[in-house]
């Protein structure tokens, strides 16, 4: 287990030092509600070549990021919203699963049996109203 602390000022610039860390492609974030999930996320597609901003896919459950050549980058998932693992099921998230590309995944703890074996646990934490604590698990 290792943990990274970091002024949000600095998320940019950690963000190539915590895509170094990760041994998959496939990122379960926890955190409570305001630690920085998709902050992090946006700045780790940022990081990885993707031309898309980053956003919470709240509503749509899924946002789809890109390259600047148009290539997948990868997808976000938010599962804030869900009240059952069927949902995202009826989604097709065991297909994304099977993809060769980045998964990010907010709330993961409402889709955890669905997550496979070699998905990278990381746990934002809050230390202040500027820094953050993250642990890979």
């Amino acid at each position: 287990m290792s943990n990274i602390v970091y002024d949000l000022s600095e998320i940019n610039s950690i963000s190539q030092t915590i895509i170094s860390q990760l041994h998959s492609k496939i990122l379960a974030i926890q955190g409570e509600m305001g630690a920085g999930k998709t902050t992090l996320i946006k700045a780790l597609v940022k990081a990885l070549g993707g031309e898309d901003n980053g956003s919470s896919p709240s509503f749509g459950l899924v946002n789809e990021y890109h390259t600047g050549s148009g290539e997948l980058l990868g997808y976000h998932f938010d599962f804030y919203r869900i009240e059952d693992i069927s949902e995202a099921l009826d989604l097709g998230f065991e297909e994304y699963l099977e993809q060769d590309c980045w998964i990010f995944i907010e709330w993961p703890e409402k889709v955890a049996p669905l997550l496979p074996e070699v998905t990278q646990q990381l746990q934002l934490f809050i230390l202040d109203q500027e820094h953050r604590r993250l642990v890979f698990k």
